[in-house]
Parts: structure tokens; sequence; C-alpha cells
């Protein structure tokens, strides 16, 4: 880490220090705003001790982020369009990442100090579209293409479906369990438990159950959340220094020669589906050196940037054998051949073998570019883990208390856990951001109306209007933001 310092303009260097500041305080308060909901029930159930169940959720949420991956981080870079990120430079990039980062945690603070429990992640998407829609207004590109609409689609979606799926998830297990074992004492309050034989805690069983899911949701919301951080830390790393970082410097010549090959198959087979695909990628239409003097990603240039990127890379066996420029533009075509891929997989007529073969190209083309050195894993890690260990009061009894018109049961607590931790894990293994606390909320919603206790309109409300708002306010205070940012850059 101490090279990334070297070489730089001391304006540059003061630019990268409180931007990356800002990135883990993001992440530290993301910690205490939303750790809370993986904590909730455990502290309100009295199944564990505010301290311990507090410390080793932040423990739980360090090591989810550290095995957790870099799929999630990549989907919330390429919210952002290809051009975008393969045209950034210092200054627009310093405004960019300044911008969407200030509003995110502007709205954080505010939901936690109100206690009320708000996505991070429509919080951080919300402000990564806002900069990418004023970009296009500020560049005059059609608003279509300020924004990669396909992404953020399959994003929303996952953010809309994962808190109806919880809702209704965590209903059916607090039924089953009602089923299974309808006499249990799982199934009353911790007032009505402490009236009936003076207990705080849980019986065994259900205390050991809440415990494990609890920390079981704690490690998915790392593994899930702490990508985002680590998206970006990397925005903001190719953004500023984007020698050091547009490619992995580390690579293997073995990655290096995979990413080669991959070029080489993917010529292949374009050439293969040539009649299915020509007219679209305009095959055999564009010479060696077509590509226009301002890049810019077209897929009726996918020949001539396959050329370039070959030309590009041959012979070379270690990255840093290239120099700047060089790296900059081997990145430029490998994102742009990816996006192409990426469009071409959903065209209609290609069969769903050769679907999947492009698919598997695709992940050799970013092989060396989706990544994240450990450094920054283990700093957002940290960021999280530490953030977790504070300011968890606020939410805690909002989702406690103020969700349903009684308290918890045990079971209720049960059933909200393991569906999030469910749910938050499978987002994981498709690569889907999804929200912790809308998860975790709507599952505990889902369990009262369930138990037949009714909810709470007034929180409840306030909730779904936070809900609401998340995406429309941080969109419209990045995009403030970053147009202020720009017209101070120019």
């Amino acid at each position: 880490m101490i090279d990334l310092f070297s070489g730089l303009d001391a304006w540059v260097v003061v630019s990268l220090v409180l931007a990356l500041t800002f990135v883990l305080a993001f992440e530290f308060i993301n910690g205490f705003h939303d750790t809370a909901n993986a904590v909730a029930t455990v502290i309100y159930t009295k199944a564990m001790p505010p301290h311990l169940a507090v410390f080793f959720s932040g423990v739980f949420n360090f090591l989810g982020v550290l095995l957790g991956g870099v799929g999630v981080a990549y989907a919330i870079v390429h919210l952002l369009p290809v051009e975008l990120l393969i045209n950034v430079n210092t200054g627009h990039g310093l405004a960019m990442v300044f911008s969407l980062l200030a509003a995110a945690i502007t709205w954080n603070l505010g939901t936690w100090y109100f206690g009320i429990p708000a996505s991070s992640s429509h919080t951080l998407i919300g402000s990564i579209l806002g900069v990418g829609l004023a970009n296009a207004l500020i560049s005059d590109i059609p608003l279509g293409d300020g924004v990669n609409w396909q992404k953020a689609i399959d994003i929303g979606m996952s953010l809309v479906l994962s808190p109806m799926a919880g809702f209704a998830v965590a209903a059916l297990v607090l039924l089953g369990l009602k089923w299974w074992r309808p006499l249990s004492k799982m199934h009353k309050t911790p007032e009505q438990r402490r009236k009936l034989d003076d207990k705080k805690h849980p019986p065994f069983w259900n205390r050991l159950v809440l415990v494990i899911s609890a920390m079981g949701v704690s490690f998915v919301h790392g593994s899930n959340d702490g990508q985002k951080g680590i998206g970006l830390i990397m925005l903001v790393l190719i953004g500023i220094v984007p020698a050091k970082f547009v490619l992995d410097l580390n690579s293997t010549t073995y990655q290096i020669e995979r990413t080669r090959d991959a070029t080489l198959h993917l010529s292949q087979f374009y050439e293969r589906n040539a009649a299915t695909l020509g007219e679209y990628l305009a095959l055999g239409k564009a010479a060696a050196g077509d590509l226009p003097e301002q890049f810019s990603c077209n897929p009726q240039q996918t020949e001539p940037t396959i050329a370039a990127l070959q030309t590009s890379l041959q012979g070379v066996t270690d990255y840093r054998a290239l120099d700047s420029e060089k790296r900059v533009e081997v990145r430029r075509y490998l994102l742009c051949l990816d996006d192409t891929a990426k469009k071409v997989g959903k065209l209609p007529g290609l069969e769903p073998r050769e679907k999947a073969d492009l698919e598997k190209l695709r992940k050799d083309l970013t092989a060396t570019t989706e990544y994240a050195p450990f450094w920054v894993i283990v700093a957002v890690a940290l960021a999280l883990g530490l953030g977790t260990m504070v300011g968890w009061k606020r939410v805690v009894l909002t989702v406690g208390e103020k969700i349903g018109k009684q308290g918890m049961t045990y079971a209720q607590g049960m059933s909200a856990q393991i569906t999030a931790a469910c749910a938050i894990g499978m987002a994981n293994v498709f690569s889907l951001p999804v929200s912790t606390t809308h998860v975790l909320s709507s599952g505990v919603a889902g369990t009262m109306v369930a138990n037949k206790s009714g909810l709470q309109g007034g929180t409840v409300k306030t909730i779904l209007l936070a809900w609401v708002l998340t995406l429309p306010a941080t969109m419209g205070l990045a995009a403030g933001l970053f147009w202020l940012a720009t017209k101070a850059i120019s």
C-alpha cells in the first residue's frame, strides 16, 4: 500500500486520502446503521447481552467482508455506464466520488438519528444513479445512456422483491413453528415468559437458534454490504490514480494469457454466430484501425477492439511492463468487449449453450479488471466491523417493539433472522446487492401479521416512507453535489 502515494502530486495525495476516508466513514456508519438489524432480535429477546451481541456481530461482519468476494462490489460499480468508467479523469473522478459519498453519508446519518431502519444499499445506489444522470445532463448525452439501466433494473428488482420475500417466508416459517410446537413457550413474548416462570432468557434451543441466526445475518451482511464499500474504494482508486489500479498489477502470467485467449475465443464465437450477430456487430465491415480517437463502446466496433486488444497484449507477461496510458487503454478495451458481450447475451436467436459459453468468456475477460487488493478488503472489513460495535440502540428498539403491536416472541425472532440470513446469502451467490434492513424488518412485520398481533401503523408508514424516499432523495442530493463539484472544477 505504501507505493500507492509514490510519484503523485501533493493535491492528488490529499484528495486520495480524503476520498478513502469518506468511503471508510460510509462503511463505519453502515456498520452501526445496519447492524442493529442483525442484533435487534437477540438483544430484544435477551438471547445475548447487548455488548456480546454487538461484539460478535462485528466479528462476523469482519469475516463476511474478508470471505465475500467482489461480485456485489462490481455489480454496484457497473451501475455507472461503461463510457463514464473508461473515460474518467482525476478531477472528474474526485467530483463523482465525493458527491455520491456525501449524499449517502448525509442520508444514512439522518435516518439513523431518527431511529428509522432505512437501507444503506438504497442510499448508495440512489447516490450512484444521481451521479450518472447528472453526468449525462452535464455532458449532453441522452439520459438513457447516463446509467447502466439494465444493471439498475436487475438491482432494483432484487431490492424490491427481497423484502416481499422476507415478509412472506418469515410468516410461513413462523406458521410452521406454530404448527410443529403450538404450545411451546417460544411463542410467548418476554413479558409473558417472565410472568409465567420469571425467566429472563429464552429456552436453551431457542436461544441457540437466535444466536446462530443473528451471527449468520451479520456474516451475510458483511459479505453483501462490505462489498459495496470495496466497490466504492475501487471507484476512488481507478478514478484518482488509474495507472496503478485500472488493471490488477499482481496478475500472473497465466491470468494475462487467459485474458488474451479469451479475446481470441470471443472472436471465434462471433464468427461462429455470424449469421445471427453479423449485422449487430458489423462483422467484416470494420477495419483494424477504425477505432475513434475519443474512445467509446460501440458494438459495431467489436472487431477492431478485439484486434487492438490482442496487439496491446502481444508478448505481455506482466502488466507492470505496460506504460500507464497503455494500461488504461487495455482496460477500456476489456470493459467494452465485456459490455458488448453482455448485450449480445440478451439478444434473441442464440442457443442457451452459446449464451453459457459467452458468460464464461466474459468472466475470463474481466478476471484482471474486477479485483480488489487485499488491503482494501481488510480496511473495509475493519471499518464495518468497528462501526457495528457502536450506535445500535436506536434501531433495536424500533425493530423489537415498534413494528408490531406487541413485543417480539422468540419464534418470531428466529423466523425473521433465519429468513434474512438465507435471503441475503442467496443474493450473495448471484452477486446482487440487497438491503439487510428491509429484509429483516419485513421479516419481523411478516411474523407479526402471521401471529395476528397486528402492526403499528405509524412505524410501518415511517419505514415505507423512508423506503420510497431514499432513492429519489439521494439521487437528487448526489446529482446536485456532482453538478456543483464539476462547476467548481471547471
